[in-house]
């Protein structure tokens, strides 16, 4: 029963953490990131296109993952950057091909983050048979389509052009030897014989290079000095295009033929929860699993080559795969885990000195349990120091021997009840003192009155 009293008592002295940690883990809570969303948007492409295709895979991928992912179509890369670099965080999520964050505003690219490159989008530079162009160099003067304004292919051959120096893309482009058409467009100049090349950037499978390829008066170019051109523009590859990969039974290309290729990259922006980093990333990789003509197997997603830079959560998931948890638990099991794990360590650090502190502070409020008696017994004593105890003599006995009566009721563990029996011996030490000076106060009365 004793033991009981003593750990209500503990219990009772050291209230005052429970509201403290209380008011800790609020703010913890509070200031934590909130949980992933269960909705993503993305934006694609052309319904027709292979970024929307890509989109859908995904989609029916993360629904089975709890995630539901919104497509939103748009004209390409150009539009996707707008989208998510328009502040609204409307859209967390877009396809964009590498070399095309050049045509907006540093400070819109600043917000863009990176997940992975997800598959190779060739620069095909078609020509008419007979045309004789190796090198980019040789395009000078000649009838050329490089993309329309504002396109993906405009931005990766204007870069192309610029390590050559300005005034070669600029003095043709003024000159109107170089025009800015759609791939239709220049599907339809070459055939006619208006243009004597032109470049594209299509995923191979694309419904105008397989219309390209199968044209016997056009001839993919096998361009040189690939490998120079890709070590100064990070953004863009290189592929070695073997003998007949592209259609065997017509042996295209006749030779082994390099090309520069820009990547399909997944960007997201601020409003993008990094937890779902993991997430999507292991669905990208299930659904590009199989790779393509141009990529092996297990080639992408990839952390290069990339123009922005890659998520934490990104780097990650590309150097060591996913995180421990959720190699073993439901995303959204270990998602839970892993907040509550960074919500849990501050809170142990914070707590551990708390905790700490309560067995000091027990000792002393046990010993202020006693101790606060000991005020009255030196106020006392100053009065006899000072000699004007004798006017309140009696006053004073009667409150020490009060005192000593409320001390027998004061409950203290027995590990401190040799201090509140020094209290005892102290209070009645002052009480027999007060009582001899009150007898010789009386003696000295009498002995006064007698002789008078």
């Amino acid at each position: 029963m004793h033991a009981v009293k003593q750990v209500a008592l503990f219990i009772r002295t050291n209230l005052w953490i429970v509201p403290l940690a209380l008011l800790l883990a609020w703010g913890l809570f509070r200031f934590l990131d909130p949980a992933p969303p269960r909705t993503l948007v993305m934006t694609t492409g052309g319904e027709s296109g292979g970024y929307h295709g890509f989109g859908l895979a995904l989609q029916q991928r993360l629904a089975e993952e709890g995630l539901t992912l919104e497509l939103r179509t748009s004209s390409g890369s150009v539009e996707n950057l707008q989208r998510l670099s328009d502040g609204s965080g409307e859209v967390q999520l877009g396809l964009i091909q590498s070399g095309t964050t050049s045509l907006i505003e540093p400070a819109q690219r600043a917000e863009l983050e990176g997940l992975a490159a997800i598959y190779h989008e060739p620069l095909w530079l078609f020509q008419r048979r007979g045309a004789d162009i190796s090198r980019l160099a040789d395009l000078h003067g000649r009838r050329v389509s490089v993309g329309a304004m504002g396109s993906g292919t405009w931005a990766v051959v204007h870069s192309l052009f610029s390590q050559l120096g300005d005034q070669l893309g600029a003095a043709d482009v003024a000159a109107g030897n170089w025009q800015r058409l759609s791939a239709r467009d220049s599907l339809e100049g070459l055939r006619s014989g208006e243009l004597e090349a032109a470049f594209f950037v299509l995923p191979v499978s694309n419904t105008t290079v397989r219309q390209l390829l199968a044209d016997p008066d056009l001839e993919l170019v096998n361009l040189e000095q690939t490998e120079a051109l890709a070590a100064r523009l990070p953004f863009l590859d290189t592929l070695s295009i073997p003998e007949g990969l592209l259609d065997l039974e017509r042996n295209v290309p006749a030779e082994r033929t390099r090309l520069l290729s820009p990547v399909a990259t997944l960007v997201v922006n601020e409003a993008f929860h990094p937890a779902l980093a993991s997430l999507v990333l292991k669905a990208t990789t299930d659904v590009l699993r199989q790779g393509s003509l141009l990529d092996p197997p297990g080639a992408f997603p990839a952390a290069t080559p990339m123009e922005l830079e890659l998520t934490g959560e990104a780097a990650y998931y590309h150097e060591h795969g996913l995180p421990m948890l959720q190699r073993y638990l439901p995303f959204w099991i270990a998602s839970i885990f892993d907040r509550y794990v960074v919500l849990l360590i501050p809170f142990i650090v914070i707590m551990l000195p708390l905790l700490k502190s309560m067995g000091p502070l027990y000792t002393w409020r046990m010993r202020a349990r006693v101790y606060r008696w000991y005020a009255d017994l030196r106020r006392v004593d100053k009065l006899i120091h000072n000699g004007s105890i004798h006017q309140v003599l009696e006053r004073e006995i009667a409150n020490l021997v009060k005192l000593e009566d409320e001390l027998t009721r004061v409950d203290v563990p027995l590990s401190y009840a040799h201090e509140l029996y020094s209290l005892h011996l102290h209070v009645g030490y002052m009480i027999s003192r007060l009582r001899q000076m009150e007898e010789s106060s009386a003696v000295a009365s009498t002995d006064s009155g007698t002789g008078m």
